[in-house]
């Protein structure tokens, strides 16, 4: 017979998954619906009027390739642990993602993931999604620089003197972490860091950034594409450094994932606006982006979210 405290423990699980999924529908619907800059006439039309089935499913596979390898890289990190099917490893990460969905930069799906294993293995799998997170951020950062810079090449956005200090901060900042990697704050060091991820072996590391660059690549030339669909013709580096631009200073301000489209949206309207880009098309586009890979992955992860058995045991 299963007792009273067994059965209350049982209904506010139950109660939990149905918030977060309840919450992450209601969050994306009224997005979508009580945005006042999309236009869904125009949209219509062209899409219906001048897209094909062949562009349509293009970028449709370009959104399953992102999500996919963004898998294929939780499922290679977690091989320090154990190692799992790709069945498990896309439950992980997209029902991670769907309980993410409402906290500051996706910190719950720290949490999210690590409900999946022991308990003891709680804050390995934390650090491991730090990693696993952490490639992604530092290659936006570097491809994000290096697109600022040619764009502001073109379009002299800040001077020269700004650059320099900027470049100058960050020199200051990695000698300092230099400097006092040893220092230590509650038993944790900068040292320690670097010792802990030198534990995980090479070939993991290395498989993780070939898949982190490829998720990039897929990310941004996505973007990219629609940009063409919607009759956008500019040069291919230009756009793509305004891509890459949007990308990091959008991804360097705290949001959260069901606001993500609106705070790249606000940046890239003012970047291709400078390209002369009408706004509605750049709205669009960046709600797009959002809508593919966010909310389908949200969708699909809000299975795994009901389904859900946590390994933790109280």
């Amino acid at each position: 017979m299963i007792s009273k405290p067994h059965k209350a423990k049982q209904f506010l699980v139950l109660l939990i998954k149905l918030l977060i999924v309840g919450g992450a529908f209601y969050f994306i619907y009224t997005q979508l619906a009580n945005n006042d800059k999309l236009d869904w006439t125009k949209f219509q039309k062209l899409v219906l009027e001048k897209q094909s089935f062949a562009n349509i499913t293009f970028i449709l596979f370009l959104t399953f390739l992102n999500r996919f390898l963004e898998i294929l890289k939780w499922q290679n990190l977690v091989e320090v642990i154990r190692k799992i099917k790709l069945g498990e490893a896309s439950k992980q990460v997209l029902g991670a993602l769907t309980a993410g969905l409402f906290t500051p930069n996706g910190i719950g799906e720290y949490a999210g993931k690590a409900l999946f294993f022991e308990k003891a293995q709680a804050k390995k799998i934390v650090f491991l999604n730090l990693i696993c997170n952490g490639i992604q951020m530092i290659l936006t950062i570097v491809f994000g620089i290096f697109g600022l810079l040619y764009f502001n090449a073109h379009f002299d956005v800040i001077t020269t003197k700004t650059v320099g200090i900027l470049f100058g901060i960050l020199t200051l900042l990695v000698t300092v972490l230099f400097f006092t990697k040893k220092i230590n704050i509650k038993g944790y060091s900068f040292e320690k860091l670097i010792h802990k991820i030198n534990e995980i072996p090479k070939c993991i590391h290395q498989k993780n950034i070939l898949l982190a660059i490829g998720r990039y690549l897929v990310f941004s030339h996505q973007y990219y594409f629609l940009f063409l669909i919607f009759d956008v013709e500019m040069p291919y580096f230009l756009l793509m450094a305004t891509i890459a631009s949007v990308y990091f200073l959008a991804s360097s301000l705290p949001t959260f994932q069901f606001l993500d489209f609106a705070v790249k949206g606000s940046v890239a309207v003012y970047f291709f606006g400078l390209l002369g880009v009408n706004e509605w098309i750049v709205v669009f586009i960046s709600t797009l982006m959002w809508f593919l890979n966010v909310v389908i992955p949200v969708v699909i992860g809000s299975y795994f979210v009901l389904n859900f058995k946590a390994q933790w045991k109280s």
